[in-house]
């Protein structure tokens, strides 16, 4: 008896634990309802399309560095008219420092910047030319405002300054001439006035030698000589080179290197020395 007992205990023990197992079993719907979390990750899968909605964006971007080349290409139509000019003033002279390490002496200009005050045509003028202006006028009146009204200038220019050029429009009118116009290791002419250094003789003023200081020669050493014959002209011709009032004159420089350019300051830097005292106006043009 107590076997068949046993027996029937282990067949009773053994079948009430088949649910536990299928128990174990059912429970694989609950890992199924994790695979069914899956979705979820689906849909997280299927919130990528936002992120490439995000970027999808970066065109926009693309389409704000696409305005910059346009902006550039603007900016180029207005500098590519060659301006071969300019209006500066003479600030002093100094010296610079080349690569190679040699001292170079050179004049330091504020050129411009200019505004282009009239334009004139072959067709109403007869001739063909830019008008230019730089420096603010402080004492102006309305005939000379309204001079630079048509140019669409707010303030009166103090040196205006005509220069030659072929093909002009006029939709130049009022354009601004800076020192971008110019580049290193060009060579320029610039013009001017020489400093006044008023009444002189005729040894300072025009390179005479002077008489003999020997040979019986008495106060003749810084005389001036003979101007001319008593028979015929009987006169003295004009424009012979005698004293009077040196200096004041306009004088051109060829062929003077740009040594260096600052385009923030509006400076140009040419090599030697240029007419004109501090301060003075100089005209530039290659």
């Amino acid at each position: 008896m107590f076997s068949e007992e046993k027996d029937d205990n282990i067949e009773e023990i053994s079948a009430e634990e088949t649910p536990a197992e299928e128990a174990v079993t059912e429970e694989t719907p609950a890992e199924e309802a994790v695979t069914e979390e899956t979705p979820a990750e689906e849909a997280a899968a299927e919130e990528t399309p936002a992120e490439e909605a995000v970027t999808e964006e970066t065109p926009a971007e693309e389409a704000v560095t696409e305005e910059t080349p346009a902006e550039e290409a603007e900016n180029d139509k207005n500098d590519s008219y060659p301006f071969d000019f300019i209006i500066g003033k003479k600030l002093g002279m100094t010296s610079i420092f080349l690569d190679n390490g040699a001292s170079m002496p050179c004049t330091v200009i504020e050129a411009g910047p200019c505004k282009i005050v009239q334009v004139k045509t072959e067709d109403k003028e007869g001739y063909s030319a830019l008008q230019i202006g730089f420096g603010e006028l402080k004492n102006s009146n309305k005939p000379i405002d309204g001079h630079f009204n048509k140019a669409n200038l707010k303030n009166s220019l103090s040196v205006l300054k005509e220069f030659r050029k072929s093909d002009v429009t006029p939709e130049l009118l009022g354009k601004e001439i800076s020192v971008n116009s110019f580049r290193e290791g060009e060579y320029v002419t610039v013009s001017g006035v020489s400093k006044g250094k008023g009444f002189a003789g005729h040894m300072k003023r025009h390179n005479f030698g002077g008489g003999r200081a020997s040979h019986g020669k008495n106060s003749v050493m810084r005389k001036a000589g003979s101007v001319g014959a008593g028979t015929w002209p009987g006169r003295v011709w004009p424009g012979t080179r005698m004293a009077g009032r040196m200096g004041g004159d306009k004088v051109t420089v060829e062929n003077l290197k740009v040594l260096k350019i600052d385009n923030e300051k509006n400076l140009l830097f040419v090599k030697g020395a240029i007419p004109g005292p501090s301060k003075s106006i100089v005209y530039i043009e290659k």
